[in-house]
């Protein structure tokens, strides 16, 4: 029986081009080669290093210089948390500004980092930009605002907070994680005018252990890692050229736009397919976000009278592969912190997601086993 696998937000499938893009650099005859040696394997690898850095940048509008190869995105997080908190600290403890659904890799690093400054969000997991403005502070060295939520699917108003935060306090820098949009929404790193953008390949179907900070041009951050001068010093350890060949690959795929919407607007019309038959076919749903105006491959319900984690097997076992919550907090199958946030039931979640090679047959799987899998489980609660 084949699987159908909607679990796209969580990671989703290495695309064709990334996979190709990455074996010589797995199994080839230069695939031993060190970017900063000055031999033909080294200088070989220092070519695809540099060619996938210029994809990488192409799709985010960036130059290449400002791409920072890391190991993922929750490291381009806490490189960019870290630094803006080191830059800051000859002038005290620092302050942090966050929104209260930002993805645990933010929060914890913040948290570690300084102090923090929270902003609450609405109903919908929206930040209002007259909150995200007034937890600014004369000594707030960063504000942090994801550019979509990684559960919800929710859009922040992230250029409205830049644009208007930018003159309040002077050496403020401005963190946006983009993970959970990149590669389904457009995400242009000079029109956002942010200091530092963090991205990650296995969203978009790049290979895993790949992610980037792009660093505003002429912004110096003490680096994360030390130990060598590679990333012209802002980042030591040996490059993993294969996965940066990869996510090159799955960036140049998206870049120029047409790609990137065509597949949007076939997760769009999957996820419209979700919203508006699952409350159909099944009583006591909710929908939590805003999925008009969110991303487009992500919905997520809220069910009545069963607790997520029996679900999820339920579907498992029928071919059937979702979520609930965030993928880091939901190994204890703990409330969602971004759910209760919001103000709604962090119990009942169920995440589901499309990708690059959804179909079809997927969503249909997912509706044929959902309302047999919940009445089942109903049943059994109520005796």
């Amino acid at each position: 029986m084949a699987r159908a696998y909607l679990d796209h937000a969580s990671s989703t499938p290495l695309r064709p081009a990334a996979y190709e893009a990455m074996l010589p650099w797995l199994v080839g005859p230069e695939a031993a080669g060190d970017p900063g040696r000055v031999h033909a394997e080294g200088r070989a690898a220092r070519f695809a290093l540099e060619t996938a850095r210029e994809q990488v940048a192409g799709l985010f509008s960036a130059r290449p210089r400002e791409v920072v190869f890391t190991s993922s995105g929750t490291e381009a997080v806490n490189t960019a948390v870290f630094g803006a908190a080191a830059r800051a600290r000859t002038s005290g403890e620092p302050h942090v500004v966050a929104s209260a659904v930002e993805h645990s890799a933010v929060l914890e690093a913040a948290q570690r980092a300084g102090r923090v400054t929270l902003v609450g969000v609405d109903p919908t997991g929206r930040v209002d930009v007259s909150a995200a403005l007034a937890g600014i502070r004369p000594d707030t060295a960063l504000v942090c605002l994801q550019f979509a939520n990684h559960e919800v699917g929710t859009l922040q108003p992230v250029a409205e907070v830049i644009a208007a935060g930018r003159d309040k306090t002077r050496g403020m820098l401005f963190l946006v994680d983009a993970c959970a949009a990149a590669g389904h929404v457009d995400v242009d790193f000079a029109a956002l005018d942010a200091d530092l953008v963090a991205v990650s390949a296995h969203k978009l179907g790049g290979p895993r252990g790949a992610g980037a900070l792009l660093v505003r041009r002429g912004l110096r951050l003490p680096p994360l890692l030390v130990g060598g001068a590679q990333e012209r010093a802002r980042r030591g350890g040996a490059e993993n050229v294969a996965a940066a060949a990869g996510f090159g690959a799955a960036a140049a795929e998206l870049a120029g736009g047409r790609r990137l919407a065509a597949e949007a607007a076939a997760a769009r019309a999957l996820t419209a397919r979700l919203l508006a038959e699952v409350p159909a076919r099944l009583p006591g749903v909710s929908v939590f976000g805003d999925p008009a105006s969110g991303l487009p491959h992500l919905v997520c319900f809220g069910v009545d009278g069963v607790e997520a984690e029996p679900v999820l097997l339920a579907l498992d076992q029928r071919g059937v592969a979702v979520h609930s919550g965030s993928s880091c907090s939901s190994e204890t199958f703990e409330p969602s912190p971004v759910l209760s946030a919001m103000g709604v039931d962090a119990d009942h979640s169920l995440r589901v997601s499309v990708g690059w090679s959804s179909t079809a047959d997927d969503v249909d799987a997912f509706l044929r086993a959902l309302p047999e899998v919940v009445g089942r489980l109903r049943r059994l609660r109520t005796g």
